[in-house]
């Protein structure tokens, strides 16, 4: 049916722009993530991705918007139960949760960590939901002196292990965290379990960047492996390897930051395959939406618009662009935790209409089922897809 042999997907790690209709059961009223930041920031500068449209999704009134955009826009509702990275990526893929990840905001039980310390050896320190920095400042020297592994959550569903690469070994903790991955199933099946290295000496600790998720793997086929088995390329750049526990894809480039993760994903593109390139920046979500940084988010946003223009320049007239979100992390709430929020999608391409306006979609995995529909796959993914309504004729 279409032209397209590439889709390239960039998902700006929780760039929410407004509450869901059940925000409110997850403690999310009134929370936008995009739309605060403007609000507290008196403003933002995103010239680039106005021109394709995103002043022009429902509910966004606070972005200039020029009469005629570049691209086809709308907002999409999350119907699978929590408001994670895992659950959002995998809607986004086609796959809806009907349960949510368990969390853990008094600490894991204790048959949990007795099993966890026969199987590694090493005991438990703090077992508590934290900052990953303060943790580390608390207990660092404790696990020292002791090699006794720091295991700590937060609100998301995760099973953190922090350890010093002078006493544990990266090896070992990646070893110890695949343990953990395994162990962790059937009513604790958390979401990720991640190594948390750190160096440094007491009252002087940083975290390293050899941090490493290990995820649940998804419970049924997703875009990924649909692509996969009809023999195209699935590039996971930055952690999207990680959230589909490295099912379906084909390539896998982690990278440092934002702007790695864009340089990363022209790299891919400037080479030949056909099927997704799928790019994960986190940085939003990570240095400021959890840390209650509005003047870095905005920063941040700010700076990924200003390199739109080199990705707009790398695409072939066979590619097609889009750019969504996962969940939100407002910045400008008393919460640290993730958002219940619609999450945006721009599409843009040479063979893709203007001015299309797709409205509220009523799951993630529209994207799915659009994308698969683009290279004629077979799935079974729940949604509509929106290709008819944006494809040129």
């Amino acid at each position: 049916m279409t032209n397209i042999d590439r889709v390239i997907m960039i998902v700006l790690d929780s760039v929410g722009i407004g509450e869901l209709p059940d925000a409110g059961e997850y403690g999310d009223k009134g929370s936008n993530t995009l739309g605060n930041i403007v609000k507290v920031c008196n403003g933002i500068n995103l010239p680039n991705l106005s021109r394709l449209g995103i002043g022009k999704i429902d509910g966004i009134d606070y972005i200039s918007a020029p009469e005629n955009v570049m691209g086809s826009y709308g907002r999409l509702e999350e119907v699978s139960k929590g408001k994670d990275t895992i659950t959002g990526h995998w809607e986004i893929a086609g796959l809806q949760l009907e349960y949510p990840f368990p969390t853990y905001p008094d600490g894991f039980p204790k048959e949990v960590l007795e099993e966890f310390e026969k199987l590694t050896g090493r005991g438990v320190l703090a077992n508590c939901a934290a900052s990953g920095t303060e943790i580390i400042k608390e207990y660092g020297e404790e696990h020292m002196k002791t090699g006794k592994l720091i295991v700590y959550t937060s609100a998301d569903s995760v099973f953190q292990i922090a350890a010093h690469e002078e006493i544990v070994p990266l090896e070992e903790l990646y070893r110890i965290c695949g343990m953990a991955r395994e162990m962790l199933q059937g009513e604790h099946m958390v979401g990720r379990v991640i190594a948390r290295p750190f160096i440094g000496e007491p009252g002087n600790f940083t975290r390293t960047p050899n941090r490493r998720d290990f995820s649940a793997e998804p419970t049924s086929d997703t875009l990924l492996d649909v692509l996969n088995k009809k023999g195209l390329d699935v590039v996971a750049v930055g952690k999207i390897e990680d959230i589909f526990s490295k099912k379906g894809v084909t390539v896998a480039e982690h990278t440092k930051n934002n702007m790695n993760g864009v340089d990363v994903t022209l790299k891919f593109m400037k080479q030949e395959n056909n099927g997704l390139i799928f790019t994960n920046l986190v940085d939003f979500d990570m240095l400021f939406g959890h840390r209650n940084n509005p003047e870095g988010y905005k920063q941040a946003l700010e700076e990924f618009d200003n390199r739109l223009p080199e990705i707009l320049s790398a695409m072939k007239d066979s590619d097609i662009l889009i750019i969504t979100a996962d969940h939100g992390c407002d910045p400008t709430t008393p919460s640290t935790d993730h958002s219940r929020e619609h999450i945006p999608v721009i599409i843009y391409g040479k063979g893709i209409r203007e001015n299309v306006n797709l409205g509220t979609r009523e799951t993630f995995a529209d994207i799915a089922c659009t994308i698969a529909e683009v290279f004629n796959a077979e799935n079974a993914f729940p949604g509509q897809s929106f290709l008819r309504e944006i494809i040129k004729d």
